[in-house]
């Protein structure tokens, strides 16, 4: 595991990135504009949004079942903390910062940031869902990081030549051929 210099080493669990321990020492100019910048991201999440469910209707076009869906990855609402009648607020660093009010933190810790992750999580196991479905051949970084993309069979196990064509390590990966995983005893796993 990485360290950075003045953070100390990362567990064994988790790879730390350092930031808390240096933002105080960071301007109110750049802190400013690095807390403008965090929003920016809105402009592009209809895209994001409209890429998801092209790739989700793609899939169930293709015959897909049990797909999981965005509200899938939403946290439960009843496991949020705060609500606005109770959400905590900070001293502002500035006169008309949002940070005093509860408004501002209700949008951003119930909202934003949730809906924003969990987006990018059903994207990425979608496409995860269809790189396994058309592209099932393996590279250094597929087995450790497609597994909640684990499919049944690829396309080119569907349609096999009479010659086979797939690398065995291909043909055999538990994570697009459940007869593998079958015979294995997992469940996409290698």
């Amino acid at each position: 595991m990485k360290s950075c210099e003045n953070c100390g080493p990362a567990d064994a669990h988790m790879e730390r990135v350092c930031i808390g321990k240096h933002h105080r020492d960071i301007s109110f100019a750049r802190q400013f504009w690095g807390v403008c910048t965090i929003y920016l991201p809105i402009l592009t999440l209809p895209f994001v949004f409209l890429s998801a469910y092209i790739s989700y209707w793609h899939l169930l076009l293709m015959g897909a079942r049990n797909v999981k869906t965005f509200s899938d990855f939403l946290p439960d609402r009843k496991s949020f903390r705060y609500t606005f009648s109770n959400q905590i607020t900070m001293k502002p660093s500035y006169n008309l910062s949002p940070t005093q009010t509860r408004l501002f933190w209700i949008l951003n810790c119930t909202w934003y940031c949730p809906t924003s992750v969990a987006l990018f999580e059903w994207h990425a196991y979608l496409v995860k869902l269809v790189e396994n479905w058309w592209c099932p051949f393996r590279h250094s970084r597929k087995n450790e990081h497609y597994r909640d993309g684990a499919i049944d069979k690829s396309f080119w196990h569907i349609y096999p030549d009479e010659e086979p064509k797939l690398e065995p390590e291909d043909r055999d990966n538990p994570i697009w051929n459940e007869d593998v995983s079958a015979r294995l005893g997992t469940k996409g796993a290698d």
